[in-house]
């Protein structure tokens, strides 16, 4: 089935209208219920998936949801349910459940929603939607995955194979009502495109990479035609890979791989992973945990960032944090109930679904960018390896032990001169952070969490 814009327009003023007065029918039932606290969340969606390869489409998905999750307190105690049936039975039925599950909860004295004076919501358009994510037929969209797919094959006689070009295309509206008399809403929308192909030469290993493109809108994606060139440039250049020797040296994190670096910083400065001691910044507050160079950012205001929202998922405005300053760390990011543990006050990082209690999201997490080009940073560098691809997991977040596999390309005399493989860089996040001696003038976000280029010096990259 193919939704059409007209038909698949969520957040329209009857749609909007009514998951709203859903979601505020819910949380008036629940304080009839007895309960001292409520919250509800409803959602409405569409998503669009495609995998063409080698020209035949392999897979095709489209789906829509509309479901509703609401949270009750009875004092100290909580509970959670959600349901796709929206029918007063069904309203009816998820409240009660929810009701009855709180009162033999045990109790939690941090348990809550924020305060009266801590909601609020940012006004204005924030360029979070567009329909033309939509507007597209099925058979353009399978196109699109086409096209990707076509320009990688055809650029190269060396790209022998694919796993595929695709086209993805979303979009969201949400709704948050509780009983403090918050209600907001907003829409999102997301569109991408990507291809894997996959190259052999005579006498060497098969290799493939890959390249996408990632935006809210349509007019904001980059051709098809651009993603399949950059992704079959990507995979060429691993052909003839080898091992290097193990040796401390430079490594320049392309950027790609740099957010997760940073990520890991997202990660150490969770509430939740602070107060469970979790984390090696746990007790770090305004103490110097990187170089001077090191500024860390979560900013939810962001005009059509890909973490931008006009509240988090407890009703408290978006707003912008200073994370690192100067490699100073500044702030923890915090929900309502992580604030409450460590006795500080919510960053608005809220996340959730529609069932359960909110975790810690990002906003628009980043590392400020630089002043020097991925080609001046390269250029400086004597020997060293260029990594544009991890593999696995092995950061232990507690000790900060830093442990992946990774691919790339070896550096000499400033320049990239061959592929490398079945190598580990390994370090301490600790020590990393402080040692970052070059960060790039290249920040991109792609998502939600973000990192321009990275020279780490001090690491070691195990190979033979």
């Amino acid at each position: 089935m193919n939704f059409s814009t007209q038909e698949r327009e969520i957040g329209t003023q009857s749609g909007s209208t009514d998951l709203k007065e859903i979601a505020a029918d819910v949380v008036r039932r629940a304080m009839q219920g007895g309960a001292t606290a409520a919250e509800a969340v409803a959602m409405d969606g569409s998503e669009f998936s495609t995998v063409v390869r080698l020209g035949e489409v392999e897979t095709l998905k489209e789906s829509g949801s509309k479901a509703i999750g609401v949270r009750v307190f009875f004092g100290q105690r909580a509970a959670s349910t959600y349901s796709s049936d929206l029918t007063p039975e069904g309203v009816k039925q998820l409240v009660d459940s929810a009701l009855a599950l709180a009162k033999i909860t045990s109790e939690d004295p941090f348990a809550g929603i924020p305060e009266v004076s801590q909601l609020g919501k940012l006004e204005g358009d924030l360029d979070l939607y567009y329909d033309d994510v939509y507007s597209l037929s099925t058979a353009d969209r399978i196109d699109y995955a086409r096209r990707a797919e076509k320009a990688a094959l055809d650029a190269d006689p060396r790209i022998v194979n694919s796993e595929g070009g695709t086209f993805d295309a979303a979009i969201g509206y949400k709704v948050l009502a509780n009983s403090h008399g918050f209600v907001g809403d907003y829409q999102r929308s997301y569109c991408s495109v990507s291809a894997v192909p996959i190259a052999q030469v005579e006498g060497s290993s098969m290799q493939r990479d890959y390249w996408y493109s990632v935006a809210m809108t349509l007019k904001k994606l980059e051709s098809p035609e651009e993603v399949g060139k950059i992704a079959a440039q990507r995979t060429l250049r691993r052909i003839g890979a080898r091992k290097v020797k193990t040796a401390k040296v430079p490594i320049v994190f392309e950027r790609t791989v740099a957010g997760a670096l940073v990520g890991h910083i997202f990660e150490a400065v969770n509430g939740d992973s602070i107060y469970r001691g979790a984390s090696f910044l746990t007790g770090k507050l305004n103490e110097k945990i990187a170089g001077d160079n090191i500024n860390v950012v979560d900013d939810g205001t962001m005009r059509g960032g890909f973490g931008t929202s006009p509240f988090d998922s407890e009703g408290v405005p978006s707003r912008k944090t200073v994370v690192v300053e100067n490699g100073v760390l500044k702030s923890y990011l915090l929900n309502t109930y992580t604030a409450k543990k460590l006795n500080m006050q919510t960053t608005g990082n809220a996340s959730r679904g529609l069932a359960g209690t909110p975790g810690i999201g990002p906003g628009n997490f980043f590392l400020q960018p630089g002043a020097k080009s991925l080609e001046q940073i390269i250029g400086d560098i004597k020997e060293g390896l260029f990594v544009t691809e991890f593999l696995g997991f092995g950061v232990n977040l507690v000790t900060g032990d830093f442990s992946r596999g990774a691919s790339g390309l070896w550096i000499e005399n400033g320049e990239l001169t061959y592929p490398v493989e079945e190598i580990t860089v390994a370090g301490n996040l600790k020590d990393m952070f402080f040692n970052i001696a070059e960060i790039g003038n290249d920040l991109e976000f792609r998502g939600a969490i973000a990192s321009p280029t990275l020279r780490i010096d001090g690491m070691t990259v195990a190979g033979e």
